[in-house]
């Protein structure tokens, strides 16, 4: 292993203490992606919202969870300002160095940096989303390196109770963001479709939904009542089953899994390696 293969990844969990899959299936997809690419490749968590943690700019690649509660939670709290802060601080060493620093925020970490840039307007679901969802790539989507290899529309997990809606363009373009997918269209419901991938730079991107959730940790979720209950009462027996039968699906979640997170990683260990 050379001085080159040296990649430090920060995983910031979002996730204030509560238990959850998402943690587990980042690790995981960073484990494989290790040992598959014979990488020396080494990560930390920073547990920020519980316990503080932040990363310093040491690292090379940021992957933010997912995670409970109001994406306004954390107003005037400490971990929010200093969540901001690394994320300012990310965009300006990649302005002034010539190898950057790359990040991918997931749904809760997706959410705040739509509040912090001004894309779009957060607001609260009129129920909540879980489930297994097709999702539309927009025509920025289709020539996003880092959703190469999927479907459109794709599957993937989605689990929240807000959601990203009504981006004004003019915000966007003086971001110099791209909005990359969709939620898919429901002709026969009046709502507007929420934002589900966002390019916020060249080295940050984000998603409102799940790329690191595995069939395993789905079905635990899948089988507990509260969220039986949930699915079949929002969408309907058939809805739930068609959930549970699509997990062994290997174009679905799984292919969602293998595509989106190793992708991100390639594009930016590429672009430090050249560097």
């Amino acid at each position: 292993m050379n001085e080159k293969n040296n990649i430090k990844v920060a995983v910031i969990d979002m996730n204030n203490g509560n238990p959850n899959q998402g943690m587990r299936g980042i690790q995981e997809i960073l484990q494989n992606y290790r040992d598959k690419n014979q990488l020396n490749l080494t990560f930390d968590i920073f547990d920020i919202r519980q316990k503080g943690e932040v990363p310093d700019l040491s690292y090379d690649i940021y992957i933010s969870s997912g995670g409970p509660g109001s994406p306004f939670d954390g107003e005037q709290e400490k971990w929010e300002s200093d969540f901001f802060n690394l994320l300012d601080e990310i965009e300006s060493f990649n302005i002034e160095n010539e190898h950057k620093k790359y990040a991918f925020l997931i749904c809760h970490s997706f959410q705040l940096a739509c509040r912090k840039y001004g894309l779009g307007t957060v607001t609260k679901r009129k129920s909540n989303a879980f489930g297994i969802f097709p999702i539309n790539l927009t025509a920025n989507g289709q020539e996003e390196t880092v959703f190469d290899g999927l479907h459109n529309p794709f599957y993937s997990v989605d689990s929240r109770d807000w959601q990203v809606i009504q981006p004004n363009e003019t915000d966007f373009i003086l971001k110099g963001a791209k909005i990359l997918a969709i939620e898919k269209e429901r002709p026969h419901i009046d709502l507007e479709r929420c934002i589900m991938a966002i390019r916020f730079s060249e080295q940050i991107i984000g998603t409102q939904f799940h790329p690191e959730a595995d069939p395993v940790g789905m079905k635990m979720y899948l089988l507990q009542d509260e969220k039986k209950l949930a699915i079949i009462e929002n969408h309907g027996e058939d809805k739930y089953f068609d959930m549970l039968n699509s997990l062994d699906d290997p174009d679905r979640i799984t292919l969602t899994q293998n595509v989106i997170l190793p992708n991100f990683l390639n594009q930016a260990i590429e672009t430090l390696q050249e560097a």
